[in-house]
């Protein structure tokens, strides 16, 4: 197999890799610039998000969100200091896509009484599991066990949860967390996977 062949071949793995358990960090898009950028900005403010700050913070990061993904939980507690401190407004487009109890457990937190004190909980919770199993180098999909998935989902959250699916493909995010901000030029940037030491660039500085 020739080289480009092999490139090609592993390509294809890893983003199989990120779609099942979520991505340390694989891709980074192009900065979209103008109507374009603004258009892609509008769209993201009409999905189905969880808001997780202060809603008068400087900065707003969009992060495509599965409640299986350990990467999203590390990247939740990574940027706590950001978003404690007020600077930062995370809102979290929910996604159902790493495991079949992943598309209910995302309705149930947007069906909660209290969608950020939900997600919140989730995600202290889930932080243990998901460094086990991100140090473990094979990390799988979080269980979860406190959260159960909404049975029956209604149709307008189905619908909802598909519509940011569909929105995620579009940009190009191959695995969770997507992440999508503004840099300081106004452009609209993304990527996949928990940023480490990016995570200045994408939440300011702390």
């Amino acid at each position: 197999m020739n080289p480009s062949a092999i490139a090609a071949r592993r390509a294809v793995v890893a983003t199989i890799a990120a779609v099942m358990v979520g991505a340390p960090a694989l891709l980074r898009a192009a900065p979209q610039t103008g109507a374009r950028a603004a258009q892609t900005w509008r769209q993201l403010e009409a999905s189905r998000w969880i808001a997780d700050g202060d809603a008068g913070a400087a900065r707003v990061v969009y992060v495509f969100t599965d409640p299986n993904c350990p990467y999203c939980t590390k990247f939740w507690s990574d940027a706590r200091p950001w978003v404690d401190g007020g600077k930062v407004l995370l809102r979290h487009v929910m996604v159902g896509i790493l495991a079949p109890t992943s598309p209910g457990k995302a309705a149930a937190l947007l069906a909660a009484a209290d969608p950020a004190a939900a997600l919140a909980a989730y995600e202290r919770g889930q932080l243990g599991e998901a460094r086990q199993t991100i140090g473990s180098g094979r990390p799988q999909p979080l269980q979860g066990g406190s959260l159960q998935p909404l049975p029956g989902i209604p149709p307008t959250l189905r619908a909802q949860l598909d519509a940011n699916r569909q929105l995620m493909a579009a940009l190009g995010l191959a695995g969770t967390p997507g992440i999508v901000w503004r840099n300081a030029k106004g452009e609209v940037q993304a990527r996949t996977g928990a940023p480490d030491a990016a995570l200045p660039e994408i939440l300011g500085p702390r």
